[in-house]
């Protein structure tokens, strides 16, 4: 529950329309109280009569310290995105207006929309927050003045803003340069990222411009009916999504990950579970059901780690690479850092774990899948001078292992961020991540892996040597992409800075929703072009038809903002002759082409990639007109 608390002079409201359908009957008149508390309140998902009551000791206790008998309880959802249902948020304010025995209570209409003035006390204690949580749930925050946001966290999480770091800029050579001091003249992605990431602050304040294109090419939008930071994907999205899905996965398991689905919530009190969410930085979903708490995973770290606790493992084995592409991850990020497709709540990660012997096995290990990190990033689109690296390590484990961290800033080519650490905090000593560095100096993290010293001894993970001796193993967690909806957002936000900078936007062409687009000139021509496109389909190429009644003009306007690499308008000449008239929006050339060659070309530049056909009609007029 969410509570800001006014000690007011007076406060006036009006109720103006209904604006849900379970709102409260009234008749709808103006209300005003003079010398009276208000507190606007927002329930939440996992409220109850235990948080009602918590909320009025804690509301009432305020205004005994004010002096003030008369409390207004003012529905006011806006300070939450994680509403309770109409029907109990109802119940529970009435509920509350019950407890408070000894006060005037009354509550404003439930589910109208309202004009109202408020003209607040200028005291220290005339304005306060509060958020109020089921005890099964988290704890309870209070704060006299301002607003506060807080999640239930994890026990890392807390301690990831306590960490000691001492940043540095580590150059191919091996050389160390503390971050103020180093020079960026030729750097500039890689000072942005170095300003970023110790400053943290990753709330936005203004949409990237990737968050325009997602909606305006029909990709992705925000689902209003859910929790922020879930997003819808329309069918050109889904298309994309499911092409890099594959894409990632096939990857994966060219490298010799063996793919394996687990649950998407666990037990918070499993005595292997209890421990290591609180040792992971992230802030969890919890449910309460049938006497359990669960919560929604934010990784697929448990649960491969519980399977692999059930494995038989010989050193032979080793290094055992598991894999899962997560559809879906959860974490309760903070709303401020909500935006678009470059953070999200419910997300889809690639995660691969590989259990190493020991540290120079991991090691050996690590730098197979920083190379594998590079290439898929470099296939599906995202070239090294798309991203910064940053790598955090313990003192220890830098003292211990200079030329392994050397090794990899080398193979990268060049400048890398390093935060290194006095004190292990979390489970792992090394970390490394891809960083795109986007126009608004945001940094998003991409590949990234670990080396985890923790969780083979916590879940109880066993491997025998050749003299069946039993040993914990040392786990990597590598995602070799990063989230898929993050990879989109990468990919458009490129496809932005190629507008502003008066280049062509598009999307590499085997993620492209249509790769073709066939415009016959005429109706009398819609069976040759019918033909045609089923020639390029069996070619593996998506293709459809503009058969709208338009002018031809205006269908390959519209085609090229579509962002449809080639154009094919088919008139009497086209029929007529053997090769085919491709117009390509890229090069904005006309070219004549045998069919072969066309072909040729497009399985060239789709070669290696998965292919999926058409996900919406062939017709464009048989599609929906969707609405963002």
């Amino acid at each position: 529950m969410r509570i800001l608390q006014l000690h007011c002079d007076s406060i006036e409201f009006t109720p103006t329309k209904k604006e849900i359908k379970s709102a409260e009957d009234i008749v709808p008149e103006s209300k005003k109280l003079d010398e009276v508390v208000v507190a606007f309140v927002a329930m939440e998902q996992g409220d109850d009569s235990q948080t009602a009551k918590k909320a009025i000791v804690e509301i009432t206790a305020s205004m005994d310290k004010v002096g003030c008998k008369k409390l207004l309880l003012y529905p006011y959802a806006h300070l939450s995105s994680n509403l309770a249902s109409p029907s109990l948020a109802l119940s529970l304010l009435k509920e509350m207006e019950s407890l408070a025995v000894g006060y005037d209570v009354s509550h404003a209409p439930f589910g109208w929309t309202k004009s109202y003035n408020v003209k607040v006390k200028g005291h220290p204690l005339a304005e306060s927050s509060k958020t109020i949580v089921n005890e099964s749930v988290g704890e309870m925050h209070s704060h006299e003045g301002h607003t506060h946001d807080e999640g239930h966290t994890s026990d890392a999480l807390k301690s990831e803003s306590k960490i000691q770091s001492f940043w540095y800029i580590m150059t191919p050579e091996g050389e160390m340069h503390e971050v103020g001091k180093f020079n960026f003249a030729k750097h500039e992605k890689l000072e942005i990222l170095s300003k970023y990431e110790s400053a943290k602050k990753r709330a936005v304040d203004e949409p990237p411009p990737h968050v325009k294109l997602m909606k305006k090419m029909a990709i992705a939008d925000y689902e209003p009916a859910s929790d922020s930071g879930n997003m819808r994907f329309y069918p050109n999205g889904r298309l994309i999504k499911s092409l890099l899905e594959r894409f990632v996965n096939d990857q994966v398991k060219e490298y010799g990950g063996l793919e394996v689905e687990t649950p998407i919530m666990y037990d918070s009190h499993h005595p292997s579970m209890e421990s290591y969410f609180n040792r992971f930085p992230a802030r969890q979903y919890n449910i309460n059901t049938e006497g359990k708490q669960l919560f929604l995973r934010f990784a697929a770290c448990f649960g491969q780690f519980l399977m692999a606790n059930d494995f038989q493992i010989s050193y032979r084995n080793m290094p055992l690479k598991l894999y899962e592409l997560t559809r879906y991850s959860f974490r309760r990020e903070q709303s401020g850092e909500l935006v678009g497709l470059r953070r999200l709540r419910a997300f889809t990660m690639p995660d691969c774990h590989a259990f190493c012997t020991d540290i120079p096995q991991a090691v050996e290990e690590m730098t197979k899948r920083f190379e594998l990190s590079r290439n898929v990033l470099k296939q599906v689109g995202i070239n090294e001078s798309d991203y910064e690296m940053a790598i955090r390590f313990t003192e220890e484990f830098y003292n211990e292992h200079k030329s392994v961290i050397h090794n990899l800033v080398k193979k990268l080519g060049k400048p890398v961020l390093v935060e290194m650490w006095k004190e292990r905090f979390f489970y792992f000593v090394l970390k490394w991540e891809f960083n795109y560095v986007d126009s608004l100096g945001k940094a998003s993290a991409l590949s990234t892996d670990q080396i985890d010293v923790e969780n083979g001894m916590r879940y109880g993970i066993k491997y025998f040597d050749e003299n069946n001796v039993p040993h914990h193993p040392i786990i990597l967690h590598n995602s070799p992409s990063g989230a898929i909806e993050r990879v989109i957002y990468v990919l458009l936000e490129k496809a932005a800075l190629d507008q502003k900078e008066g280049r062509k936007a598009s999307l590499p062409l085997w993620l492209a929703p249509t790769q073709v687009r066939i415009i016959p000139l005429k109706e009398e021509f819609l069976q040759h072009c019918e033909a045609l496109a089923d020639r390029l389909t069996k070619q593996d190429i998506r293709v459809d038809i503009d058969d709208r009644n338009e002018t031809i003009g205006k269908r390959v306007r519209e085609s090229e903002t579509e962002w449809i690499r080639y154009s094919l308008v088919i008139g009497e000449k086209e029929v007529n002759q053997p090769n085919l008239s491709v117009r390509d929006r890229i090069s904005g050339n006309v070219t004549e082409i045998p069919f072969d060659d066309f072909v040729a070309d497009i399985r060239e530049q789709t070669k290696e990639k998965p292919f999926t056909r058409l996900n919406l009609s062939r017709y464009m007029t048989k599609r929906p007109q969707i609405m963002v």
